[in-house]
């Protein structure tokens, strides 16, 4: 089977290039510049911060920061590919082309897994919210509804996606920015007392849990940051990929300090982290309650909602492009490659369906294949920053060397800052191997890794020997 790529020799260097059909610019700045901003606010923001904050104490400010500038790291190492390359399957094009297919594969695979896995979370939670409000029709029944909506939506054009994250995401910048200035004012005393540092220091101290909460913390908040790299595949199909995807990345920092560290730090303060409606209500509900702001419960339903909608068209399209790019280029079911109007329609369409068959089995397999597949999918998102660290020691070199031209944007402190989120994966693995949860994820990834590796290899070898063959 011949390799192609989805745009243009620039998706990868090393390819052979076929006829593939192009996909559509349709996406405009203001489009990236919400699908990155919105980007790192999610359901896990809202209301899965909450077992952060019940597990690890205040010091999930800690965690958030350490996590962030994980994950501020990341995006740079992205940024300065996708500049230098733009691909509509990023990464997993990047290292294809530097590390070999088997990392190409592996790293596509395991992100398109996470985000169907993700898809399947978020369309559960969000059929579970309309039930509440809508229980004519079971949760299931909303899940189907949204299902075909999203699928419908993303199967027109993609400047729908791009239009639908745009407001989904001004929805909810505009909710964290409130909260934000909302929180601060409470801290300072406008709403009643001020509670000082108390809450910080009294009931247990700083780190309450200690060395356990903080490990078992770790893990939620690097689950809370999956995803983000969805706006360098966005950024190929846009209208002007090098500058947006620039624009996207060099913005990543003051995002995650002000969103995620500025909101946690809020929250903390305000509210003792082991009242139990942190975990159950939500950090934010619990905190505008405590500042006497009507209907809040209500305000932060529809926002998480939102949220998950949002979520929910991201990964599908996230998830689409990446099934597109990874088939093109010999490594999936070439159907899948079929491409209607500009769109992957085929991948859309078995992406969404994927999501819906991890939806049915949640029903019958809560515990047993649901609860595996949501372990992989965790832990999925390691293996890729993983892969991304190595691809961008090796492909930065290149470039200095061929087309330094190219670095539009340069991953800080080369090579060593690299080497500090490579050891700081590693080290999220170590401590994930400490828990008996943590290890299940550990050897269930494994083997999922270990099946795509070995797969990889056995259609090189099948490749070879279809060469060697001679033709009539």
């Amino acid at each position: 089977m011949t390799r192609s790529t989805t745009r243009s020799p620039q998706d990868s260097p090393r390819a052979v290039q076929d006829p593939a059909p192009p996909l559509s610019h349709g996406l405009k700045q203001r489009h990236l510049s919400m699908i990155a901003l919105g980007g790192v606010i999610g359901a896990g923001l809202f209301v899965g911060s909450g077992v952060g904050i019940a597990t690890a104490g205040p010091a999930i400010v800690l965690l958030f920061a350490a996590t962030g500038a994980l994950v501020m790291l990341i995006m740079r190492m992205l940024g300065e590919m996708s500049a230098a390359r733009p691909s509509t399957g990023s990464f997993s094009v990047h290292s294809e082309a530097e590390l070999g297919t088997w990392a190409g594969t592996t790293s596509g695979w395991m992100y398109w897994l996470m985000l169907c896995a993700g898809v399947a979370a978020e369309a559960t939670a969000a059929g579970a919210i309309m039930h509440s409000w809508v229980p004519f029709l079971p949760a299931y029944g909303w899940v189907a509804v949204f299902m075909v909506f999203f699928c419908a939506s993303n199967l027109t054009a993609v400047k729908n996606f791009g239009e639908f994250e745009f407001w989904f995401s001004t929805i909810k910048v505009t909710v964290i920015v409130a909260f934000l200035v909302l929180g601060v004012l409470g801290i300072l005393g406008v709403f009643g007392n001020s509670p000082g540092a108390g809450n910080l220091t009294d009931h247990g101290g700083f780190f309450p849990t200690g060395a356990a909460g903080l490990a078992a913390g770790l893990l939620t908040t690097i689950s809370g940051f999956a995803g983000l790299e969805t706006v360098t595949i966005a950024a190929a199909e846009s209208d002007e990929p090098r500058r947006n995807v620039v624009r996207a990345v060099r913005t990543a920092v003051w995002r995650i300090a002000v969103f995620y560290i500025g909101s946690m730090a809020v929250v903390v303060t305000l509210v003792p982290w082991n009242d139990p409606k942190v975990a159950t209500a939500g950090p934010y509900v619990t905190v505008l309650d405590r500042l006497g702001i009507p209907a809040a419960g209500t305000i932060m339903q529809v926002v998480v909602l939102v949220a998950l909608l949002s979520a929910m068209n991201a990964n599908i399209y996230g998830s689409s492009r990446m099934a597109y790019s990874l088939v093109t280029r010999g490594q999936g079911p070439r159907f899948l490659s079929k491409v209607t109007n500009g769109v992957p329609a085929a991948a859309v369409v078995a992406s969404c369906l994927f999501g819906f068959a991890a939806v049915i089995a949640g029903i019958i397999w809560p515990t047993t294949v649901f609860a595996w597949l949501l372990n992989i999918a965790g832990c999925s998102v390691l293996v890729v920053w993983s892969i991304v660290c190595l691809t961008q020691l090796k492909m930065r070199r290149r470039l200095e060397r061929e087309t330094p031209e190219l670095l539009l944007v340069r991953m800080w402190g080369f090579p060593y800052l690299t080497w500090v989120a490579l050891a700081a994966i590693l080290g999220v693995f170590a401590v994930m191997a400490t828990s008996s949860d943590g290890r299940h994820q550990l050897v269930g990834t494994a083997v999922v890794v270990a099946t795509l590796i070995v797969a990889d290899r056995l259609k090189q070898r099948r490749d070879r020997r279809g060469l060697s063959t001679p033709q009539p």
